[in-house]
């Protein structure tokens, strides 16, 4: 039903910015709190933020947090992260997916998986 591509990845120097967006097809985002996720090689996906269908109450890692905002646009069925003072760690995969909720903010919480949008940020 729920299809979801992210896209906006790139490379970026230390301290750059980049706007990822989470695009939906097959159905409405409406009813779904969507999580944004990880992975760098040999790494554990791990949860980014989070945000409810309402939009209420995002949650962040503490990695990100004060850097990063995760915001959406039901109308144009797009959920969005904008990632600021971008660091050489936070160079993953990223990838967006669905859930109900935004209690945690686990892999396996979500389904509806991206195919995911590699951000590398490096000098």
């Amino acid at each position: 039903q729920l299809q979801l591509v992210e896209s906006g990845g790139d490379l970026v120097q230390p301290g750059g910015s980049l706007r990822l967006s989470c695009a939906a097809s097959g159905s409405t985002l409406n009813n779904y709190a969507i999580g944004w996720f990880r992975q760098a090689p040999g790494k554990e996906r791990e949860g980014v933020t989070c945000i409810s269908s309402s939009g209420s109450s995002p949650k962040y890692a503490d990695s990100v947090k004060g850097r990063f905002t995760i915001s959406r646009d039901n109308a144009k069925n797009t959920v969005y992260l904008q990632m600021n003072d971008l660091k050489p760690e936070d160079t993953a995969v990223y990838y967006c997916a669905a859930s109900y909720g935004c209690w945690k903010v686990l892999p396996g919480d979500f389904d509806s998986w991206g195919q995911g949008t590699q951000v590398t940020v490096s000098s």
